[in-house]
């Protein structure tokens, strides 16, 4: 199965705000004293102009735009917690932690999106019906397509069990692990903290504290031949270095999507890394970062479906 994709869905912020529900467990989001009607003027336009410079680099960008009578959806800009597409046509829906979050699971208006652009639909798998337990899409899981393994950092929004039991159903081998901060909490997604493209890992090895979890998860990257580029806590907490995504344009050429935060986070070194598997792609969402706790990888969600 191919690692990257050339076809990827987007949501436009347009109710972008601080998000009170998510906070209490995302300590990367920020409060700001900036009018809200200002605050979702910069999310959209700093969307706006990442989904230009995608479409530039020759991506399928295919917006997933709200309805009349739809929901409040601060967070809609972040859709990958909510379903993931799949080779075999199948798409997965994903339960989410929060109340205002579940406005934006939208099955039916996705599966129009999709067909209406060609891509066939051969199933739609349902995971939301356990209460109190969660497991946040590929915020929560990072998927290796090609070695069929799910890594993962066990917190409140990716339950263990529903985890182990949604990776067996998939044939995925599951490496998880405990992931904090410093401040000593858990790190809410997964992709906070690491990334995998086709040959690498963007990873902080210094937020899995368990020394047995870290070999664990060094020597699954290594005898998978991954070229890992470790980050410090710094660099994944203050810049999003870690959140970033592999794509694979129309072109066939491998492009790498981050923030501007996070290419100005990277050591020299670590950009030149990085250079080797793809052309950097930074785009500047500061607002959507800063008052949205996630970043660029959060903001794509990615297309494997074939086409009709």
């Amino acid at each position: 199965m191919s690692h990257t994709t050339s076809s990827i869905i987007m949501v436009p912020p347009n109710d972008f705000c601080y998000n009170h529900e998510t906070a209490q467990d995302n300590e990367f989001q920020q409060k700001t004293d900036t009018p809200h009607y200002l605050v979702k003027e910069s999310a959209i336009e700093e969307f706006t102009l990442m989904v230009n410079q995608l479409r530039d680099h020759h991506v399928e960008v295919l917006l997933l735009n709200k309805h009349h009578g739809d929901d409040e959806m601060p967070d809609a800009v972040f859709p990958n917690n909510w379903f993931c597409t799949r080779h075999d046509g199948s798409i997965d829906i994903f339960p989410m932690k929060t109340q205002n979050r579940r406005a934006e699971v939208r099955p039916e208006a996705l599966s129009k999106l999709l067909t209406h652009n060609g891509y066939q639909i051969t199933e739609i798998n349902d995971y939301q019906g356990q209460k109190d337990a969660f497991l946040e899409g590929t915020g929560a899981m990072i998927f290796d397509h090609r070695h069929t393994k799910t890594y993962a950092a066990i917190s409140e929004r990716c339950d263990a069990d529903l985890l182990t039991n949604y990776s067996s159903g998939r044939d995925y081998d599951v490496i998880s692990f405990d992931s904090s901060s410093r401040k000593d909490t858990p790190f809410y997604h997964t992709n906070v903290m690491m990334s995998l493209g086709e040959q690498f890992a963007v990873i902080c090895l210094d937020s899995i504290k368990d020394p047995q979890q870290r070999a664990s998860v060094e020597a699954s990257l290594q005898s998978d031949q991954k070229h890992i580029i470790d980050i410090s806590l710094k660099q994944a907490e203050q810049h999003f270095c870690a959140n970033l995504i592999q794509l694979r344009n129309q072109k066939n050429e491998p492009l790498i999507v981050l923030s501007e935060s996070a290419y100005h986070g990277f050591t020299k070194e670590q950009r030149q890394k990085l250079e080797t598997h793809g052309k950097l792609i930074a785009c500047d969402i500061h607002t959507i970062e800063s008052i949205g706790g996630g970043s660029a990888r959060c903001m794509i969600a990615e297309n494997f479906l074939p086409k009709q």
